[in-house]
């Protein structure tokens, strides 16, 4: 990676309003788990679905869209893409390095307050939250990589992003058999789930499945994203 392409990056997400969006659902998760907690709701149970349906299922994703499609999307929109491919810096290191700052933010602001949450309601107990934090990071590099890919090979990156994680993961995947295979946040749940061992966490995706998919659409993504870049002309066009 390319120190000089990562300062350059994390400044310009978290210089903007983006930091705001990136801080917005975390702080909501720990707030959610500080009030449960104060209610009395601290059990394995609500832990879990707290956990799952936040964090894992909304949370995630749409911070894997504002971090992957912003580490390079506005770039490319705006022009300004086009004065850094002029340096002397391969595309594939700028692709490597955007993704790299996409799962350290994504590792910061999801992984880190899905940890935290948990163990505010049950502690260690069961594993719970360790289990959902490491869930939450590996889906987020998956998700990372997903959406830097999109960020390159379409303008209309947000548009895709929220409706494969909206409505396929979300509305589909609960109300198809088997759509669920191919969801990032389902092989999440599963690596998840090898962690933890709450009885109130079932999980729908086989872990001899979700680690391999997990893999392939990450190097995939990068992969892509990289020769899709190289060959992205100087003058904007594609």
């Amino acid at each position: 990676m390319n120190t000089v392409v990562a300062a350059i990056t994390y400044r310009a997400l978290l210089g903007r309003r983006r930091i705001v969006l990136l801080l917005l659902l975390p702080l909501a998760l720990i707030a959610l788990a500080v009030l449960f907690k104060l209610v009395g709701e601290d059990d394995q149970r609500t832990t879990v679905l707290l956990l799952q349906s936040f964090a894992l299922s909304t949370m995630l994703p749409l911070l894997g869209l504002i971090a992957g499609t912003g580490v390079i999307a506005p770039e490319i929109d705006d022009g300004t893409i086009i004065h850094l491919m002029s340096k002397p810096i391969s595309r594939p290191v700028i692709i490597r390095t955007k993704f790299v700052v996409a799962v350290s933010l994504l590792a910061l602001f999801a992984a880190v307050p899905t940890y935290v949450a948990g163990w505010l309601l049950v502690a260690n107990e069961a594993g719970i939250a360790a289990g959902f934090a490491v869930g939450t990071l590996v889906a987020g590099i998956a998700y990372a990589a997903l959406f830097l890919l999109l960020g390159v090979v379409t303008r209309h990156a947000v548009t895709i992003g929220v409706i494969y994680a909206l409505v396929w993961e979300s509305l589909v995947g609960n109300l198809v058999p088997g759509a669920r295979r191919f969801s990032i946040q389902a092989w999440g749940q599963s690596v998840a789930g090898q962690i933890t061992d709450s009885p109130f966490f079932r999980t729908d995706v086989t872990l001899g499945f979700a680690v391999p998919a997990l893999i392939v659409v990450t190097l995939a993504g990068v992969f892509w994203a990289g020769r899709r870049l190289r060959v992205y002309s100087l003058t904007g066009d594609e």
